[in-house]
């Protein structure tokens, strides 16, 4: 049953307290109409984005969808015209899915009857509109390789210039970031006294041009002594020793404890009262970077959601400058992706294994590195003889160490020959 209601909506009746000179409007009668009508609510979709359907000159396209099986699901899609994305809502994912404490209802007021009616929505019926994008994969068998790949890098840009027109905040604060990742990653500056796997040896013969890639830091297989084995200037750049020197003001304020250094750089801190001048920042880039290194180890981890989350929360330390955690991401992960590969990982051992040799002039006794990356002697030994170190002992129930013998060797890969059938 309707229920009617008279409404004085001049402004005198609204507000007595107006100027006298205030234009005076005609008095509008208006019957309300709540009744339920007996077909479904309406659906009511909005644009969160900058999206304005009335600008346009054609006005797009609105289309309800509903799911063949579970009648209760819509989807309200909106052809934004121009070749613009589609907007989307859908009544079972994102807002409208959520617990609703509120109850809503439409209002429309028709002038020419004077009739305002208000229909109640539900929760489920409030769809945000959302830009989805469809990328078009390039058909092989009608486009060649060059052209796919300039396909796919045309709707990349596209999808771009589409965000920033419609996307929402978090889309475009996404494609900014990687926007600003990839220019660097472009920046020829940010690789000035980065080389990776490169040698540097006296003469470069075609022997040594041709020689195995290996995954290690930079060396001089020519090099006879262990402190010119691995090239110390390229695995620490000079552009980043300025932001390694924290470690000396923790150590000299107290607050060192505090700091959750591990426990390799924690055995061996106490070196850095007895040294003095160049050999003390030396040994204090050494420690500082294998810290980072370990903390950058850590965070990206192969591991499920579940434990990396609980690992996080284990995680302390210093925190990695920025410009030393810019180098790192360029070093040890792929373009594109902030995780470690197989390949960078195995990498990123070999470089705390190096810096662990430096600090402890290449006699390096290694329970300590262990613990700190929880991984025992054994899982060690083959990053150890990839690196060209030798296991010595000084007698039977004592320690073994690590050492560094020069020039380097390097194991030799066993190739299987097969049998003769």
């Amino acid at each position: 049953m309707a229920s009617h209601e008279t409404l004085d909506l001049s402004p005198a009746a609204s507000s007595k307290k107006k100027k006298k000179h205030s234009k005076k409007r005609k008095a509008i009668e208006v019957t309300v109409d709540a009744s339920f009508p007996g077909a479904a609510a309406p659906v009511v979709g909005y644009f969160p984005t900058g999206y304005d359907p009335l600008a346009a000159a054609d006005p797009p396209r609105a289309r309800l969808f509903r799911h063949e099986k579970h009648h209760n699901r819509v989807e309200l899609v909106v052809d934004a015209p121009g070749g613009g994305p589609d907007f989307v809502g859908r009544s079972y994912a994102g807002e409208a899915a959520a617990p609703q404490l509120c109850g809503y209802a439409l209002g429309v007021l028709d002038k020419a009857t004077g009739t305002l009616k208000i229909v109640p929505i539900a929760s489920n019926k409030i769809l945000r509109l959302e830009p989805h994008f469809e990328v078009q994969q390039p058909a092989h068998s009608q486009q060649s390789a060059a052209e796919a790949c300039s396909s796919v890098a045309d709707t990349e840009l596209n999808r771009q210039d589409l965000t920033q027109a419609y996307g929402t905040k978090k889309d475009k604060d996404k494609d900014n970031k990687w926007k600003s990742l990839k220019e660097q990653r472009n920046d020829p500056s940010a690789y000035l006294d980065l080389d990776l796997g490169e040698s540097k040896t006296a003469d470069a013969t075609d022997s040594q041009a041709s020689m195995e890639v290996r995954n290690i830091p930079p060396y001089d297989p020519a090099a006879d002594t262990s402190e010119k084995a691995y090239l110390f200037d390229e695995i620490i750049p000079k552009n980043i020793r300025p932001h390694l020197l924290d470690i000396v003001g923790h150590f000299e304020s107290g607050e060192f404890g505090l700091k959750g250094y591990g426990s390799f750089v924690s055995n061996r801190v106490n070196k850095l009262h007895e040294l003095q001048g160049e050999d003390q920042e030396r040994l204090a880039w050494i420690l500082s970077y294998i810290t980072h290194l370990l903390s950058l180890l850590a965070r990206n981890s192969s591991m499920s959601k579940q434990k990396r989350k609980e690992k996080d929360q284990t995680i302390r330390g210093p925190m990695i400058p920025q410009a030393v955690h810019r180098k790192l991401l360029l070093m040890f992960t792929e373009p594109g992706s902030s995780s470690l590969s197989t390949e960078k990982y195995e990498l990123l051992i070999n470089y705390i294994l190096v810096l662990t040799l430096f600090a402890d002039d290449f006699r390096s006794e290694p329970t300590d590195i262990c613990a700190d990356l929880k991984m025992n002697r054994q899982m060690l030994k083959p990053y150890y003889d990839q690196l060209g170190c030798k296991s010595v002992s000084t007698g039977a129930f004592k320690p073994f160490f690590m050492t560094l013998p020069a020039p380097l060797k390097f194991p030799q890969q066993v190739t299987r020959r097969r049998r003769r059938k």
